[in-house]
């Protein structure tokens, strides 16, 4: 199954609405909780790239923190 914008958009009506309840060409699908949406968005976002033939880094999303003891 291949996805479309509009399976981004359904997702994020539900994110911004904090329904957790996705309606997409006639199923649904009841999510835990808003971390779950977001993961379901990110692979559908990510799948959409690579269908399109966008390389995704590993490391995309990853943020480091340093604590250098300077205040």
């Amino acid at each position: 199954m291949a996805f479309t914008k509009d399976d981004i958009d359904a997702l994020d009506e539900a994110i911004a609405s904090g329904e957790l309840t996705v309606k997409i060409d006639g199923r649904e699908v009841t999510y835990r909780s808003l971390n779950d949406l977001l993961k379901a968005k990110r692979h559908i976002l990510r799948t959409i790239a690579r269908q399109n033939g966008v390389r995704i880094s590993a490391f995309s999303g990853v943020t480091t923190n340093i604590d250098r003891g300077i205040r």
